[in-house]
């Protein structure tokens, strides 16, 4: 049997914690199925977006939307971001809402996405 993680890095670690705890537990409740549809096919169900190689797939869970990627080991999720977030994100970008393929070009959102990545490196 092989093992499933689900690994959240820090800047995705606080956004969950900074959640009130019905909504952390909803949101890692709506994982539990994750492991099989990940293990089994290509994630057609989710939103994907694509930039120099990296594939980000989106989750939408009622009012956030969870990017996350596949990884040996199982899924490394970036970020977890409202609705009003990435509303926001848009409009200041000047970018049609719910299109996933305008975030997908816009280097101001993978730079969004990058950020937690290099907080994440040691000093």
């Amino acid at each position: 049997m092989r093992y499933f993680q689900i690994i959240f890095n820090p800047v995705s670690a606080a956004e969950l914690a900074r959640m009130p705890k019905d909504l952390q537990l909803k949101i890692l409740g709506e994982f539990r199925g994750l492991p099989q549809e990940v293990m089994s096919t290509d994630l057609e169900r989710f939103g994907r977006l694509k930039r120099g190689g990296k594939v980000l797939h989106r989750f939408r869970l009622g009012d956030y939307r969870i990017y996350f990627e596949k990884h040996e080991l199982g899924v490394v999720v970036h970020r977890i971001l409202s609705k009003n977030t990435l509303k926001d994100f848009k409009f200041r970008s000047s970018l049609p809402l719910a299109e996933d393929e305008a975030l997908q070009d816009d280097p101001r959102f993978w730079e969004l996405i990058e950020s937690a990545r290099a907080s994440s490196k040691p000093a």
